[in-house]
Protein backbone atom coordinates (compact mmCIF):
# COMPACT_ATOMS: atom_id res chain seq x y z
CA UNK A 1 0.00 0.00 0.00
CA UNK A 2 2.83 2.43 0.98
CA UNK A 3 4.69 1.58 -2.44
CA UNK A 4 1.47 2.04 -3.88
CA UNK A 5 0.96 5.71 -2.62
CA UNK A 6 3.83 6.65 -3.18
CA UNK A 7 4.02 5.66 -6.98
CA UNK A 8 0.48 7.05 -7.24
CA UNK A 9 2.03 10.21 -6.28
CA UNK A 10 4.87 10.56 -8.89
CA UNK A 11 1.81 10.57 -11.25
CA UNK A 12 -0.80 12.39 -9.23
CA UNK A 13 0.31 15.64 -8.85
CA UNK A 14 -2.84 16.25 -6.19
CA UNK A 15 -1.75 13.65 -4.10
CA UNK A 16 1.99 15.75 -3.38
CA UNK A 17 0.31 18.98 -3.13
CA UNK A 18 -2.02 17.03 -0.13
CA UNK A 19 1.04 15.76 1.52
CA UNK A 20 3.06 18.85 1.49
CA UNK A 21 -0.43 20.91 3.01
CA UNK A 22 -0.64 17.95 5.60
CA UNK A 23 2.65 18.23 6.50
CA UNK A 24 3.12 21.95 6.96
CA UNK A 25 -0.56 21.93 8.37
CA UNK A 26 1.33 19.83 10.97
CA UNK A 27 4.38 22.07 11.30
CA UNK A 28 2.24 25.02 12.30
CA UNK A 29 0.69 22.88 14.84
CA UNK A 30 3.19 21.81 16.53
CA UNK A 31 4.75 25.35 16.20
CA UNK A 32 1.49 26.49 17.67
CA UNK A 33 1.13 24.47 20.36
CA UNK A 34 4.62 25.48 21.43
CA UNK A 35 4.23 28.98 21.20
CA UNK A 36 1.05 28.70 23.36
CA UNK A 37 2.97 26.86 26.52
CA UNK A 38 6.13 29.47 25.89
CA UNK A 39 3.47 32.30 25.83
CA UNK A 40 1.31 30.85 28.71
CA UNK A 41 4.85 30.43 31.20
CA UNK A 42 6.81 33.04 30.43
CA UNK A 43 4.72 36.01 28.95
CA UNK A 44 4.52 36.77 25.62
CA UNK A 45 6.85 39.96 26.27
CA UNK A 46 9.33 37.64 27.87
CA UNK A 47 9.00 35.04 25.33
CA UNK A 48 11.37 35.94 21.94
CA UNK A 49 11.28 34.26 18.69
CA UNK A 50 14.75 33.19 19.58
CA UNK A 51 13.27 31.67 22.14
CA UNK A 52 10.27 29.79 20.30
CA UNK A 53 13.23 29.10 17.50
CA UNK A 54 15.73 27.09 20.07
CA UNK A 55 12.53 25.36 21.60
CA UNK A 56 11.58 24.24 18.07
CA UNK A 57 14.73 23.33 16.57
CA UNK A 58 13.98 25.85 14.44
CA UNK A 59 15.74 28.58 11.83
CA UNK A 60 14.64 31.90 11.48
CA UNK A 61 13.54 31.48 7.78
CA UNK A 62 11.12 28.52 8.84
CA UNK A 63 9.20 30.76 11.26
CA UNK A 64 8.92 33.76 8.94
CA UNK A 65 8.02 31.23 5.80
CA UNK A 66 4.57 30.49 8.01
CA UNK A 67 4.39 33.65 10.35
CA UNK A 68 4.54 37.13 9.71
CA UNK A 69 6.16 38.64 13.13
CA UNK A 70 5.86 37.40 16.52
CA UNK A 71 2.59 39.25 16.99
CA UNK A 72 0.87 37.09 13.76
CA UNK A 73 1.99 33.88 15.55
CA UNK A 74 0.13 34.95 18.46
CA UNK A 75 -3.02 35.47 16.94
CA UNK A 76 -2.70 32.68 15.08
CA UNK A 77 -2.52 30.68 17.92
CA UNK A 78 -5.49 32.51 19.65
CA UNK A 79 -7.71 31.90 16.75
CA UNK A 80 -6.47 28.21 15.83
CA UNK A 81 -5.90 27.04 19.60
CA UNK A 82 -7.42 29.33 22.29
CA UNK A 83 -10.51 30.29 20.87
CA UNK A 84 -11.19 26.16 20.71
CA UNK A 85 -10.00 25.66 23.75
CA UNK A 86 -12.09 27.87 25.79
CA UNK A 87 -14.81 26.87 23.43
CA UNK A 88 -14.40 23.08 24.32
CA UNK A 89 -13.84 23.59 28.38
CA UNK A 90 -16.31 26.57 29.57
CA UNK A 91 -18.67 26.99 26.30
CA UNK A 92 -19.86 23.36 24.93
CA UNK A 93 -20.28 21.87 28.02
CA UNK A 94 -23.18 24.25 29.13
CA UNK A 95 -25.22 24.27 25.37
CA UNK A 96 -27.51 21.33 26.81
CA UNK A 97 -30.75 21.87 27.44
CA UNK A 98 -30.83 20.40 31.41
CA UNK A 99 -30.67 22.37 34.24
CA UNK A 100 -28.61 24.81 33.80
CA UNK A 101 -26.98 25.95 37.34
CA UNK A 102 -26.36 22.00 37.18
CA UNK A 103 -24.54 22.72 33.89
CA UNK A 104 -22.34 25.69 34.67
CA UNK A 105 -21.64 23.71 37.96
CA UNK A 106 -20.56 20.35 36.29
CA UNK A 107 -18.33 22.37 33.67
CA UNK A 108 -16.44 24.48 36.36
CA UNK A 109 -15.90 21.79 38.29
CA UNK A 110 -14.68 19.53 35.76
CA UNK A 111 -12.71 22.67 34.44
CA UNK A 112 -11.03 23.73 38.04
CA UNK A 113 -10.34 19.81 38.73
CA UNK A 114 -7.90 19.72 35.55
CA UNK A 115 -5.77 22.98 36.87
CA UNK A 116 -5.34 21.20 40.07
CA UNK A 117 -3.68 18.77 38.48
CA UNK A 118 -1.53 20.84 36.23
CA UNK A 119 2.03 21.55 37.37
CA UNK A 120 2.45 23.56 35.27
CA UNK A 121 -0.28 26.09 35.66
CA UNK A 122 0.22 29.54 35.39
CA UNK A 123 -3.44 30.41 36.10
CA UNK A 124 -6.38 31.20 33.43
CA UNK A 125 -4.69 31.41 30.14
CA UNK A 126 -7.66 33.37 28.69
CA UNK A 127 -6.86 36.21 31.87
CA UNK A 128 -3.29 35.96 32.17
CA UNK A 129 -3.17 37.39 28.21
CA UNK A 130 -5.63 39.65 28.97
CA UNK A 131 -4.14 41.55 31.69
CA UNK A 132 -0.45 41.45 29.58
CA UNK A 133 -1.80 43.03 26.98
CA UNK A 134 -4.75 44.97 28.37
CA UNK A 135 -3.44 48.87 27.21
CA UNK A 136 -0.59 47.31 25.31
CA UNK A 137 -1.85 45.65 22.23
CA UNK A 138 -5.05 47.02 20.94
CA UNK A 139 -4.98 44.13 17.48
CA UNK A 140 -4.57 41.49 20.17
CA UNK A 141 -7.22 42.87 23.23
CA UNK A 142 -10.05 42.77 20.13
CA UNK A 143 -9.07 38.78 19.53
CA UNK A 144 -9.36 38.31 23.54
CA UNK A 145 -12.01 40.07 24.31
CA UNK A 146 -14.01 38.51 21.34
CA UNK A 147 -13.25 35.30 23.33
CA UNK A 148 -15.20 36.57 26.61
CA UNK A 149 -17.97 38.08 24.50
CA UNK A 150 -18.97 34.70 23.13
CA UNK A 151 -18.55 33.14 26.65
CA UNK A 152 -20.55 35.71 28.15
CA UNK A 153 -23.46 35.49 25.23
CA UNK A 154 -23.15 31.54 25.64
CA UNK A 155 -24.05 32.12 29.32
CA UNK A 156 -26.54 34.68 29.44
CA UNK A 157 -28.17 32.65 27.16
CA UNK A 158 -28.09 29.47 29.04
CA UNK A 159 -29.20 30.91 32.23
CA UNK A 160 -32.31 32.72 30.11
CA UNK A 161 -33.39 29.60 29.03
CA UNK A 162 -33.19 28.26 32.76
CA UNK A 163 -35.40 30.99 33.94
CA UNK A 164 -37.72 29.92 30.78
CA UNK A 165 -37.41 26.19 31.57
CA UNK A 166 -38.21 27.22 35.36
CA UNK A 167 -34.75 26.30 36.79
CA UNK A 168 -33.91 30.26 37.91
CA UNK A 169 -36.19 32.54 38.77
CA UNK A 170 -37.70 35.04 37.02
CA UNK A 171 -36.26 37.55 38.24
CA UNK A 172 -32.55 36.69 37.87
CA UNK A 173 -30.76 38.96 36.17
CA UNK A 174 -29.21 37.01 33.61
CA UNK A 175 -26.16 39.39 32.27
CA UNK A 176 -25.36 40.48 35.90
CA UNK A 177 -25.10 36.45 36.98
CA UNK A 178 -23.19 35.75 33.72
CA UNK A 179 -20.66 38.67 34.62
CA UNK A 180 -20.33 37.57 38.37
CA UNK A 181 -19.66 33.92 37.50
CA UNK A 182 -17.07 34.80 34.88
CA UNK A 183 -15.38 37.16 37.14
CA UNK A 184 -15.49 34.57 40.12
CA UNK A 185 -14.06 31.70 37.53
CA UNK A 186 -11.64 33.81 36.48
CA UNK A 187 -10.79 34.90 40.10
CA UNK A 188 -10.30 31.49 41.51
CA UNK A 189 -7.97 30.00 38.26
CA UNK A 190 -5.29 32.99 39.94
CA UNK A 191 -5.61 32.21 43.43
CA UNK A 192 -4.99 28.01 42.39
CA UNK A 193 -2.13 28.74 40.53
CA UNK A 194 -0.12 30.34 44.27
CA UNK A 195 -0.66 27.51 46.95
CA UNK A 196 -3.38 24.80 47.99
CA UNK A 197 -5.28 24.70 44.64
CA UNK A 198 -7.26 21.28 45.23
CA UNK A 199 -8.26 23.09 49.11
CA UNK A 200 -9.45 26.60 46.96
CA UNK A 201 -11.22 24.64 44.53
CA UNK A 202 -13.43 22.59 47.25
CA UNK A 203 -14.24 26.18 48.95
CA UNK A 204 -14.99 27.79 45.80
CA UNK A 205 -17.45 25.46 44.46
CA UNK A 206 -19.15 24.88 47.86
CA UNK A 207 -19.63 28.74 47.81
CA UNK A 208 -20.64 28.99 44.12
CA UNK A 209 -23.21 25.70 44.54
CA UNK A 210 -24.81 28.00 47.52
CA UNK A 211 -25.05 31.29 45.31
CA UNK A 212 -26.70 29.47 42.54
CA UNK A 213 -28.94 27.84 45.41
CA UNK A 214 -30.30 31.31 45.67
CA UNK A 215 -30.98 31.69 42.29
CA UNK A 216 -33.79 28.97 42.43
CA UNK A 217 -37.68 29.96 42.24
CA UNK A 218 -38.71 30.08 45.84
CA UNK A 219 -41.13 28.14 47.39
CA UNK A 220 -43.94 29.15 48.53
CA UNK A 221 -45.82 27.56 51.77
CA UNK A 222 -49.29 27.85 52.17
Amino acid sequence: MVLCYRLNGLFNPNLKIMDKNLKRMATMQRMQVTGLHLFYSKGYYNTSVDDILKELSLSKGAFYYHFESKEDFFVQIIENLLVRKIYSMLIEPIEGHEDTLDLITHCFEDALETAVHNEMDYGFVLGNFINEFNGRNEKVMKHLNDILKVWEVNLVSAIQRGKFNGHLDRHVDAEAVAIYVMSAYMGIRTLMAETAPSARKYRFMSQLRAYFKSLQPKTTTV
